[in-house]
């Protein structure tokens, strides 16, 4: 047995380190955590994974930290993926979600780690998807995933989750209604973070007119809203109950094969676009014409559309020939 497959196998009975170093591996693009996924893939889809997004500020973070107290009095499982801005410098996750749920560090029922997005868009890291298929195949019954704060882009997430939880706060005012057509529409679950602050009210009755019309069949999942104030611990129990009525609700619906799918289709298609990429910039490096057209498009000779173009079809009549 390669070390490799030692260090899957172990993560598959719940080892910490091994999971950690093979969630390292694929994040800084190691091969080793591509061959220790191929063990772990078919063990997945035991994990409940609820997704965290909404507005910086809005407290995501303590949120999430109450959210783990919650469950693991519950005698789940937790494992929680805080995405964070990435360093300009270092390329690392510069905020750092793990100082502030130190409370949870010392419990082995528990793995937190911060992730960078690294420059990419969609509120998440580009190596999420891979690190919450080795927290469920490890055997973590609910995995939370909380986005970096981007805003009304930060859709990623739904195609990452089985219920997504869309967090707000008292004084957005107007722009409840521009980020309608965004986040606040993927919401399976509407939580009013900081519910104690001035605004709430107005904020929960701005929630309440989007849900009520907002188009929806009528066996459709109707989004709760759930009042809460993290700090205090005020709404979490609520909140957590409201995720597994959602998640209930897909399985007597059956949505939840719909879900699985929408999953596994994304994630293959983001593998798919990052195995591409990498083939065709290789080529591009490597080709002596790839060179010259990345000069021209460098020189503003050529525009980059009939560049990649040309590039494309270029690598395309070498594969064929490869055949």
């Amino acid at each position: 047995m390669t070390q490799t497959a030692a260090l899957a196998r172990a993560a598959l009975e719940g080892e910490v380190r091994a999971g950690a170093r093979i969630i390292r591996w694929l994040d800084d693009r190691d091969e080793g955590g591509v061959e220790a996924l191929e063990i772990l893939y078919p063990k997945t889809g035991r994990a409940f994974v609820i997704g965290i997004t909404g507005p910086p500020g809005a407290g995501k973070s303590t949120l999430v930290s109450r959210l783990i107290g919650a469950l693991r009095k519950r005698e789940l499982r937790v494992g929680v993926l805080a995405i964070d801005p990435t360093s300009p410098f270092s390329g690392g996750a510069i905020l750092g979600d793990r100082v502030r749920m130190q409370e949870h560090a010392t419990d082995e029922g528990v793995f937190i780690r911060s992730m960078a997005t690294r420059g990419q868009l969609g509120g998440l890291s580009r190596s999420t998807f891979e690190a919450t298929a080795v927290l469920d195949a490890m055997g973590f019954d609910v995995v939370l995933v909380e986005t970096v704060g981007v805003g009304q882009d930060e859709l990623d997430v739904v195609e990452l989750a089985h219920t997504t939880v869309v967090v707000s706060v008292p004084g957005l005012g107007d722009g409840i209604q521009a980020m309608k057509a965004g986040i606040l529409e993927v919401a399976d679950v509407h939580v009013i973070n900081k519910g104690d602050l001035p605004g709430a009210d107005e904020l929960e009755r701005q929630l309440h007119v989007n849900l009520e019309t907002s188009e929806r069949d009528d066996e459709a999942w109707k989004p709760p809203l759930v009042r809460a104030v993290a700090e205090k611990g005020e709404g979490v129990e609520e909140l957590v109950d409201a995720c597994f009525a959602h998640r209930e609700h897909l399985k007597t619906s059956r949505e939840d094969a719909l879900v699985a799918e929408r999953r596994a289709e994304h994630f293959f298609a983001a593998i798919l676009r990052d195995m591409a990429s990498e083939r065709l910039l290789t080529f591009a490096a490597e080709d002596p014409d790839g060179a010259r057209l990345l000069e021209e498009v460098r020189a503003g000779k050529r525009d980059p559309y009939s560049a990649a173009k040309v590039l494309l079809d270029a690598f395309e009549t070498l594969a064929g020939r490869a055949r």
